[in-house]
């Protein structure tokens, strides 16, 4: 397929496969996007134009509402030519499962009338919002604005003042009314250009905004998974494309390098070969668990009205194992390729920055595992899912 073509159905588009069209050129400007703390502006359009950013948009839309399996491995492959791209990919997607709740008025006017449209966006309620006539007045700054650089669209988690159910409400901006802040200054991810933006009384007309943890208004297995749940995979899916990279990395650096003090090459030491079985078996198998869990998630959403507590606590699960599966296999081999893996020209130090980025974010990291714990000793989580 080429790149710069927009697919015309669902039926036959294959993320996977039009992530690799692009694969030498996210490789290529890699280092440019990492001294910028920014994806590239024409990268993004042209991923936009190819599809992969409607991946999880409703098919009435004009997306394709993928399998969260096929949305996964896209991320993951993406992520082993760049993690930063891959992260952008990522909140691009799971951001536009806001036209599945929000009303049907401007998500056409959002998703199917600008088809390469880039939105992104913070479910952290960070934001206040006021009732007006018309909709609502609101006011926040959110960090993390991932991908805002390059979106036309950005939405802010809000507390609706005088809204007894206290669930935030994603509100979308037009990126032209956000001020965004440069304070993206990080060891990791910089492609990802997630500086903090600011909303200051900006007004938002009624419907255009998702409710979190509410059922969406389109009722499709996609559409049942849990938006946390699709963004803690997509998380995970960067990470293990992260660990990917690192593997490739590993092979290439130890069939070339012969330790200092040593008359083998690296690839011949046996503590070597075993750092790297076990980093591709940890791998691997996070892989397969984040695939059963969604598989079993898919089988539940396809026969029922919504996912169960455990369905949605093996999701999160599977995640967050992955994410920690990956860091500790980028670990390993980074530290078994010794001093050549501190320099900028390795591919490994990036890995071990950009991986380690990943596990802070919310929805894998360590305090997860006590709310999936609770579901599994039959307590009450405490915590959306």
């Amino acid at each position: 397929m080429n790149a710069s073509t927009t697919p015309s159905t669902g039926a036959n588009f294959n993320p996977c496969a039009v992530v690799e069209t692009f694969g030498e050129r996210i490789r290529k400007g890699s280092d440019a996007m990492e001294r910028e703390r920014q994806m590239s502006a024409s990268l993004a359009a042209d991923m936009a134009k190819s599809g992969l950013f409607r991946m999880l948009v409703p098919t009435e839309y004009g997306g394709f509402e993928s399998h969260p399996g096929d949305y996964y491995d896209a991320l993951a492959r993406c992520a082993r030519h760049d993690g930063a791209v891959a992260w952008v990919l990522m909140i691009g997607t799971t951001t536009s499962t806001m036209a599945a709740g929000m009303s049907d008025e401007w998500a056409q006017r959002v998703y199917a009338e600008a088809p390469d449209v880039i939105t992104c966006g913070v479910t952290a309620p960070m934001g206040r919002a006021t009732p007006v006539e018309g909709g609502y007045r609101v006011s926040g700054k959110w960090p993390f604005g991932s991908a805002s650089g390059v979106s036309q669209w950005i939405a802010g988690g809000s507390i609706v003042e005088g809204d007894e159910t206290g669930r935030p409400h994603l509100m979308l901006f037009d990126a032209s009314d956000v001020t965004i802040h440069d304070t993206w200054h990080t060891s990791g991810l910089c492609g990802t250009g997630s500086h903090h933006f600011e909303a200051n009384d900006v007004f938002v007309p009624e419907g255009r905004y998702s409710v979190m943890g509410e059922p969406g208004r389109i009722d499709s297995p996609l559409f049942r998974f849990p938006t946390l749940g699709l963004l803690a995979l997509g998380v995970s899916a960067v990470s293990i494309g992260i660990a990917q990279r690192a593997i490739d990395a590993f092979i290439e650096l130890a069939g070339g390098k012969t330790p200092t003090g040593s008359a083998k090459p690296l690839a011949m030491r046996s503590s070597a070969q075993a750092v790297l079985a076990q980093a591709i078996a940890d791998v691997e198998s996070a892989k397969a668990l984040a695939h059963q869990s969604i598989d079993r998630a898919w089988q539940a959403a396809e026969a029922s009205e919504r996912l169960s507590r455990e369905d949605r606590a093996a999701l999160r699960l599977a995640a967050s194992n992955g994410t920690w599966r990956a860091a500790g296999a980028v670990d390993a081999l980074y530290h078994a390729a010794g001093g050549s893996a501190i320099y900028l020209n390795s591919d490994l130090q990036r890995c071990f920055r950009d991986v380690h980025i990943s596990t802070q974010h919310i929805m894998v990291a360590k305090p997860t595992l006590d709310v999936i714990g609770r579901v599994h000793l039959g307590l009450d989580p405490k915590s959306m899912l």
